[in-house]
Order: C-alpha cells, then structure tokens, then sequence
C-alpha cells in the first residue's frame, strides 16, 4: 500500500497546488522525486511528529490540503493531543497517513507497534477512519476524501487482501449473503475471513470505513448473530453501532487484537497465528457462532 500511497500522493502534488505533503523521516526514498520537483510543497518535516501535526493545522488554515505520513504509533500516540486539539478541536482538514499498525513491524517491537490507533482515534470528535484492504481501495478512498475539510485518518497495511473492491467512502460492501451469521471484516483482515468461511453458510459485510460506520448496511441484520473482526484492539465498529442507537440488543462477538502487549518477534504472518488472528482460528470462532443456540 506504501508502493500506492506514493503514486497516489505523487500525482496528487502535481495535478493540485493545495496540496502539501509532511513526512516524519519516512517514505524519503519513495517522495524523492517530489521533493526535489515541488520543494515548496512536499517535506521531511524528520523526528517531530507532534510539530508536524501542528504545522499541518497552520497550513490547512492557510487553505492548504497537509498529507501527514509517519509509522502509526508515532502518527498517533505521540502526536494525540495535537490532533485531538490542533486539528480535530478546530475542526480543520487534514490527511494523516500512517503504515505499520498493528504490528507489520513486527521485528522492530512494542515502539513500533500501534492496535490501539483506531481505537484511541475513534474516541475523538470530528475525524474519519479509514481502512483499506488493499492498494486500489486506498487509491480511491484518497482520492474521494483528501480535500473534503476534515481531518482523516487512513491506516496502511504491509498486507493486502487477494482483490480489491469497489469501495466508496462512508459505506459497507455486503460480499455474500447467507444463513444466520453475519460477519464484519475490517480491512485487510478480509483475506482470513474469506479463507475461514469457505463453503460456509454465512454473511460477509466488509468495511473500510470504521468512522462515520454505515449503520444502514447492517441495520436489517440485527436480529442475526454478528460477529464483528478487526485487525486492532476491538471495540470501535461496536461502539460506533451503539452511537447510531442507544437501545441496540443483539448476539455480538468479536475478534481482535488481544489487549495484550506483543513480546514475540517473528513476521506479521507469525503474530497473526500466535494472537488468534490467522484463517485457521477465524474459522473456529466462525464455526462456534454457527453452533451457538
């Protein structure tokens, strides 16, 4: 996605001289083109992230459109009160862009680890979060949001699931229909989903869009038993149902990252296995909620 995320903000710059695109030591490599052609509008900002969120308030009252691009948890944990405060507060748009989270730096460790982006994120007032799948996806959903004067948050993956879809800002795609569980698939985590519920009878709603949620698209389901997977700490699809109806009854279950730290080290495929997030676990809490009574 990191790969798109350039060409993306690459054609970006130059086809829109609002935009101004903030990097936090990374994506030097990928943006070196640009920095050297719009100096004016593209910058290593370097190790300053809670300056740089700042700096992209003044700019985007300035009437300018900032892309912020940094490894999620320095994008998010250390800058969250610049954009709880500078950005959200204010009601300012602004584009943050991180890569890495939740764990796809696995071998670096817990510094550079970040589940609970979205659900911290989530908790703020004025901000969109948005989770593609998969390159094309993010490509599109950029393109539709990164000038609409809010401040959104969209979270890069290392991985991607096998296809992308034909997504649209602020709506779920219902993938299959049938039988009486109703599964939710985040972002990348699709791909396992997929994989555990093969020949399965069961629905698939997959969302890329986690704030504001399309309620509407599970609306008629409720009455089905849900079980919601996410590829961060759990918690934010179902807060942000129970904020679209207070008095919300249902068979809810979900799959997440355990609110745990990571002491292990191995690749992202290996974390996935070890926490209960690989195709094989899915599966099982698929099949539990099919027997359940």
């Amino acid at each position: 996605m990191r790969a798109q995320f350039v060409k993306t903000v690459s054609k970006l710059i130059s086809n829109d001289e609002r935009v101004v695109l903030l990097l936090g030591d990374i994506g030097v490599y990928g943006f070196r083109d640009m920095l050297i052609n719009y100096p004016q509008r593209a910058y290593n900002i370097g190790i300053l992230e809670q300056s740089t969120i700042s700096l992209s308030a003044g700019l985007s009252l300035s009437n300018l459109i900032p892309i912020v691009h940094t490894i999620a948890p320095f994008i998010v944990e250390r800058a969250l009160e610049q954009i709880k405060v500078d950005l959200c507060y204010q009601a300012l748009g602004a584009n943050l862009v991180s890569v890495g989270a939740s764990y796809d730096y696995a071998a670096l460790g817990c510094s550079h680890h970040c589940p609970g982006d979205i659900p911290t994120l989530n908790e703020i007032p004025n901000i969109e979060l948005i989770v593609p799948g998969h390159p094309d996806e993010f490509d599109k959903l950029f393109n539709q949001n990164y000038d609409n004067d809010m401040t959104t948050y969209f979270r890069l993956s290392e991985s991607k699931n096998d296809q992308s879809y034909d997504v649209e800002f602020g709506k779920n795609i219902i993938i299959q229909e049938k039988g009486e569980v109703v599964i939710i698939a985040v972002g990348t985590v699709l791909k396992q989903v997929l994989e555990a519920s093969l020949n399965l009878d069961v629905t698939i709603i997959y969302c890329t869009t986690i704030k504001p949620f399309d309620f509407s698209s599970i609306k008629r389901f409720l009455n089905k038993k849900i079980l919601i997977i996410e590829p961060y700490y759990s918690g934010p699809i179902l807060t942000n149902i129970h904020r679209e109806i207070d008095n919300i009854t249902g068979n809810f279950s979900m799959i997440g990252v355990p609110n745990n730290f990571i002491n292990k080290y191995g690749s992202k495929e290996d974390i996935d296995k070890m926490i209960g997030l690989d195709s094989d676990a899915i599966k099982r809490k698929i099949l539990e909620k099919l027997n359940e009574k």
